[in-house]
């Protein structure tokens, strides 16, 4: 992941007014993405995220492997949240195998994932966007007159790695997690070493929340459908309904009779949109708006003491939202392993094999991830589908592009291209994630 300031192109064209705008490579996100933006007397006719990071066919890769592979080899797509492919391919096997979990597995997923919120939106928020927002082209350039912020920033993910390394085995690709549980779960003492740096982290994750909103944000009001996970009793991670701001409420077995992905000539991942509908949103402000009652009493009193919005419509204010969930996450950590009771208890349950489909929805950082999976009666994977939250939100992003420049047409030249890269670095894409499929169609004689 590069913090080099990319190199860019702007034609002007005087004589019919028209401009274009072009970053060849996006700086501080994680892949190979580039942008393109063309108007024509002063209104936008095209605008591309495109995508040309080679497809790396990880639903390929996993058909005739042993069900049991599918944590290690989905890790493999993301090292900034292996935790969330791993947790979808689990439920997903568990799933189509029938297999019920006692709840304190359960928790200690969730635990899990706390820690993979906390580090991955650490490094969002501080290393990726902050410079956006404060004139810097790169996170070490802004740590020469921040550092107090910066080193805050790396002490607080140190928490998130802290909780990962313990439960996943190590901090990169985790490789305690399996189908059915755990390999090994920690003991009470353990989880209570965790207990001072979460403590902390928490502290700082509120200096943060109070950090961010100070920031001055451009005005762009976008109408969402927004699309998470959904549970009436817990802010969602890695269970709940897939819901919608339209009153869709599915389980996840549904998931591909409402929603479809399209090939694009512009980019190496599927673009993905609601069936009958179009585009829709994922990720921490589509939780924040379906969710936010489920935030934990201290998240609620800061929301009120820094008076943000109830429902969240500017993308550029999603920094403030991924602030609340490192903050969340901090809390929900900590109360986890205040309620979790030692006990000789399996790390895992027996599983029975048998020929089924099995499907999974959860919430990685950057927003719902779907996976399906065909097993047969001998455990081996006969088919994959798994959809990323970037894949999902490409549609999106390039809709608020499209309107961002629509309505600062006159903005000078610099600060608009530096605007565009901003409002796709909101969503935090993560390309190399999105670019793990393309569909091949061979046609004989």
């Amino acid at each position: 992941m590069s913090d080099e300031k990319p190199e860019k192109k702007l034609d002007v064209h005087v004589g019919t007014r028209s401009r274009t705008i072009q970053a060849d490579y996006l700086a501080r996100v994680e892949g190979e993405g580039a942008l393109y933006i063309r108007t024509k007397e002063g209104k936008v006719e095209e605008v591309f995220l495109k995508i040309f990071e080679p497809p790396r066919f990880f639903e390929a890769l996993l058909r005739g492997r042993e069900l049991f592979d599918a944590p290690d080899i989905t890790a493999r797509i993301c090292g900034i949240c292996p935790i969330a492919y791993q947790m979808s391919a689990v439920y997903a096997m568990e799933n189509a195998l029938g297999a019920e979990l006692p709840e304190y597995l359960h928790q200690l997923r969730r635990l899990l994932y706390c820690g993979e919120w906390i580090e991955s939106h650490t490094l969002h928020v501080y290393m990726l966007h902050a410079p956006d927002f404060l004139g810097y082209p790169d996170a070490i350039q802004m740590a020469k007159d921040y550092e107090t912020a910066v080193k805050r920033g790396l002490r607080i993910k140190k928490a998130g790695n802290a909780i990962v390394r313990l439960l996943g085995g190590r901090e990169i690709h985790p490789i305690n997690v399996k189908v059915g549980g755990f390999y090994q779960i920690p003991k009470k003492e353990e989880l209570l070493k965790l207990v001072e740096l979460l403590q902390k982290a928490r502290e700082e994750a509120q200096e943060t929340v109070r950090w961010v909103n100070g920031f001055s944000f451009p005005d762009l009001q976008r109408r969402y459908e927004c699309v998470s996970l959904y549970s009436d009793t817990e802010y969602p991670m890695a269970r709940g309904s897939i819901a919608s701001s339209s009153g869709l409420k599915i389980h996840a077995k549904e998931y591909d009779d409402h929603f479809e992905e399209v090939q694009v000539p512009h980019s190496t991942a599927l673009h993905s949109k609601i069936k009958g509908k179009g585009s829709y949103l994922v990720g921490p402000m589509a939780r924040y708006n379906l969710n936010r009652e489920k935030l934990s009493p201290l998240v609620q009193e800061t929301i009120r003491s820094i008076g943000f919005e109830e429902t969240c419509t500017n993308p550029f204010r999603s920094i403030i939202v991924r602030a609340l969930e490192i903050l969340y996450a901090c809390d929900e950590a900590l109360r986890i392993i205040d309620a979790y009771e030692p006990s000789k208890r399996a790390g895992s349950v027996d599983l029975v094999m048998r020929s089924s489909t099995g499907f999974a929805a959860t919430e990685a950082p950057r927003g719902l991830l779907y996976h399906r999976y065909k097993v047969n009666g001998k455990g081996i994977i006969e088919d994959a589908k798994i959809t990323p939250p970037t894949s999902q939100n490409q549609k999106t992003i390039e809709e608020d592009l499209f309107q961002f420049v629509s309505q600062n047409a006159a903005m000078p030249d610099e600060e608009l291209k530096w605007k565009c890269e901003q409002a796709i670095r909101n969503y935090d894409p993560c390309i190399s994630c999105s670019a793990h499929f393309l569909k091949l169609t061979r046609q004989n004689g």
